[in-house]
């Protein structure tokens, strides 16, 4: 399959694409506000916030500056080469290989009683930083 779409075409996707998710965000953050506990809601809304406009942010420097966009940019808004798609593919790949057994382990933690909230928050933080050394050794390797 080849990303070879015009300029124009992405920038219209990625337009859809961001429109739609605000919406959604304001639309469950509003849900998750009235029904959730405590401050979820805007806790929602801010995180989902921060990740639009670094999502807006890496667009921004693959269009207006694509020489200068890293393998990342290029692989996550799918304007790279082969290359870029194949390390980003196995990035996820071992993500997703590694995402169960720290599950299982997080899962054994909240049963054995551990607070849910941390337990909750190291597993976010730790898959995030697989999928970011993961990207980084491959991409390094390739």
């Amino acid at each position: 399959m080849s990303t070879d779409r015009p300029l124009g075409a992405h920038r219209v996707a990625a337009t859809v694409i961001y429109l739609a998710a605000v919406a959604l965000i304001v639309v469950v953050g509003l849900l998750v506000q009235e029904h959730g506990p405590g401050n979820m809601g805007r806790g929602m809304v801010q995180g989902a916030g921060v990740g639009l406009v670094g999502g807006l942010f890496v667009l921004w420097r693959v269009t207006r500056r694509p020489a200068s966009a890293t393998t990342f940019e290029r692989s996550w808004t799918q304007t790279g080469d082969e290359r870029d798609d194949a390390v980003l593919t196995r990035a996820l790949a071992v993500l997703g290989l590694v995402t169960f057994p720290v599950t299982a382990a997080a899962t054994i933690a909240v049963a054995l009683g551990s607070p849910v909230e941390m337990v909750l928050a190291l597993l976010l933080m730790t898959q995030v930083a697989v999928g970011a050394v993961a990207f980084a050794v491959i991409n390094r390797r390739s």
